[in-house]
């Protein structure tokens, strides 16, 4: 199915009947990714959509920022008249998801890797990568400085998707965590490297009504490792068999 936001054709999939939940998936992924949750959670009404410039979905004209991300997600839940839904995100729509739940009705918020954050020092490469943008006449260098220094994520993407990345990852998301009223559980692997521990452990203290539950061993893609377990923990957080 599909249905165009603000000129981006978003394409989605929604299955069963009940309790609507919104599943939102992680960056560089698809709407298959959440898909093995979604079959998992019968008497809910299920919808995954493709994020602008994944999937199906076409790409955004311009470099968006996480909370014009956000704002597509609303005008899609506005158009297909999804109701204070149960909201899931992985990573990437882990964090659209804590923008729009302080913003938004949500029943209730399940946060996968979801890194809120934004502390840590630069490491070498990017501070190597900043001494050579200060160099004039040194943009070819940049460019090719970039790729090689980049994370996997940002190679692959295309320039505009690298320019929404970089907005991305740059976003603390402190404040808006702060504004969530919903009661909200992070499932996380300790051995997760993309969203460290640490992560969660930040981000719990900052929710008014949230709790960490840990995987031990798992990495950024636990709920896929260890999807029974997950899908355990969701049905006694959101209700259902």
């Amino acid at each position: 199915m599909n249905i165009i936001i603000k000129d981006i054709n978003i394409s989605y999939t929604m299955f069963g009947a009940g309790k609507d939940v919104l599943l939102l998936h992680g960056w560089g992924q698809n709407k298959e990714m959440m898909l093995p949750i979604g079959k998992k959670l019968e008497n809910f009404r299920i919808t995954i959509l493709d994020l602008p410039g994944f999937g199906f979905s076409s790409e955004p004209t311009t470099s968006y920022n996480i909370y014009e991300y956000t704002e597509i997600v609303h005008e899609f839940v506005e158009k297909l008249g999804l109701k204070n839904p149960i909201v899931i995100g992985h990573s990437f729509g882990g964090r659209i998801g804590i923008i729009y739940a302080s913003k938004y009705s949500v029943d209730k918020l399940i946060l996968f890797g979801a890194p809120c954050i934004r502390d840590r020092k630069p490491s070498t490469k990017e501070k190597m990568l900043k001494t050579i943008k200060k160099i004039p006449g040194t943009k070819m260098l940049v460019e090719v400085a970039k790729n090689y220094i980049g994370s996997r994520d940002y190679k692959k993407a295309t320039s505009i998707m690298r320019n929404i990345l970089v907005n991305t990852i740059n976003e603390d998301l402190s404040d808006c965590a702060r504004k969530i009223n919903a009661p909200t559980i992070l499932i996380w692997g300790t051995n997760d490297t993309e969203a460290p521990l640490v992560d969660a452990l930040k981000l719990e203290k900052l929710l008014k009504d949230g709790a960490l539950i840990k995987i031990d061993g798992a990495s950024h893609y636990a709920y896929l490792e260890h999807l029974e377990y997950v899908v355990k923990i969701i049905k006694s957080f959101i209700g259902g068999n």
